[in-house]
């Protein structure tokens, strides 16, 4: 498995239905991508949002990455919706599951 955590802060000006829809759109595209296993967001009180993705492979994220319709929303991301970001790609993350 491979684990994609993307934490972030939204500008405060964004056009918050045009986020969401957006978001909306590339969540279900995600989830139609070979590799593809589940996707979860979590806002904490301060506003910052950590979203977690979670792939086959690492070839599978990093492919993900590279499809056209996803670039353009990371565009967006960069000059419409984030203040900032830091996504952590973990390859073989260590998992314990109880019970």
């Amino acid at each position: 498995m491979y684990l994609v955590v993307f934490r972030n802060r939204k500008r405060a000006d964004i056009d918050r239905a045009a986020y969401e829809a957006q978001a909306a759109d590339m969540e279900a595209l995600a989830a139609r991508q070979p590799g593809y296993l589940s996707f979860k967001s979590y806002a904490a009180d301060d506003g910052e949002v950590v979203a977690l993705s979670e792939w086959q492979d690492e070839a599978s994220a990093r492919a993900w990455g590279r499809v056209a319709e996803h670039r353009l929303a990371m565009s967006a991301g960069r000059s419409r919706w984030y203040a900032e970001y830091t996504m952590f790609g973990c390859d073989r993350p260590r998992t314990h599951r109880f019970p």
